[in-house]
C-alpha cells in the first residue's frame, strides 16, 4: 500500500515518513505545493495524508478538486480543531479528519480503518432504498442527500454491518474511542440524536431502535 504526503512543516513530513514506513507501506511525498494539485492526480497512492494549512493553496480546495476524478481516500490533517473544518472536509468527500498533534499509534489504526472501508465501499452499499458512500460519507435517496460527520458514519457503518442485529453501547464507544475528541456515554447519545435526524429528513424516522439495557437496532 502506497500513501502520499502532503504536509509543509519538513521535520512532520519526515516523521510521517518514517512511521508509516516502519509500519510497512511505501510513502511518496510532495515539496512543491503549487504542483499538489498535478502529483495528487499522477500519483498510484492508495492513500493520502493531506494538511489544509498549505503554502499558497488550500487543502479543502485541492479535497474539493480532486474529489471531482478520484475516489482514492483522503484524510485530512490539521492544527485546527473548529467543528466547521471537519464538516466541510467531510462535504467535500474527506474520509477522515484528524487534529494535530496525534499519536502515532492513533493515526496507523485510522489509516487502516480507511484503507478497509475504501475496499470495502469498492461493493456498492445501500440501506433500504438510500445509496450509502462511505468516500462521501453520506446517504442518497433519490434527490436528498445527507452528509454525515465522521463519529456518525463510525456509528452507522458499524450499524449497517450488522443490520437487524443489537450493537451495544460499549461496542459503539469502542469502535469511536481512538477519535481525535474524547467521546464519553453523553456524546455518543448526542450523535445516535443527529443520525436519527439525519436519516428521518431522508424518510426513514423509525431507521434506529433503542434497545433499553442493550443498546441499538438498525431497522
Amino acid at each position: 500500500m502506497k500513501i502520499l504526503i502532503i504536509e509543509d512543516d519538513a521535520a512532520l513530513r519526515g516523521e510521517l515518513d518514517v512511521l508509516l514506513r516502519n509500519a510497512g507501506y511505501e510513502t511518496e511525498s510532495v515539496t512543491d505545493f503549487a504542483g499538489a494539485a498535478e502529483q495528487m492526480k499522477h500519483s498510484s497512492a492508495d492513500l493520502i495524508l493531506l494538511d489544509i494549512n498549505l503554502p499558497n493553496v488550500n487543502g479543502e480546495t485541492l479535497l474539493q478538486d480532486y474529489r471531482r476524478q478520484s475516489s482514492t481516500p483522503i484524510i485530512m490533517l490539521t492544527s485546527r480543531t473548529a467543528e466547521l473544518d471537519e464538516v466541510l472536509s467531510m462535504s467535500y468527500g474527506a474520509d477522515d479528519f484528524i487534529t494535530k498533534p496525534y499519536n502515532p499509534t492513533i493515526l496507523l489504526l485510522r489509516i487502516s480503518a480507511v484503507l478497509k472501508r475504501s475496499a470495502r465501499s469498492g461493493a456498492a452499499q445501500s440501506y433500504r432504498e438510500a445509496e450509502v458512500s462511505t468516500v462521501r460519507g453520506s446517504l442518497t435517496r433519490g434527490s436528498s442527500e445527507q452528509i454525515l460527520t465522521k463519529n456518525e458514519m463510525i456509528i452507522f457503518q458499524l450499524l449497517l454491518d450488522r443490520i437487524g442485529e443489537i450493537v451495544t453501547r460499549d461496542e459503539l464507544m469502542t469502535a469511536l474511542w481512538d477519535n481525535d475528541e474524547f467521546v464519553n456515554d453523553n456524546a455518543l447519545s448526542v450523535n445516535i440524536s443527529r443520525l436519527r435526524g439525519k436519516l428521518a429528513e431522508l424518510g426513514y424516522p423509525d431507521a434506529i431502535e433503542t434497545r433499553k439495557k442493550q443498546g441499538y437496532v438498525l431497522r
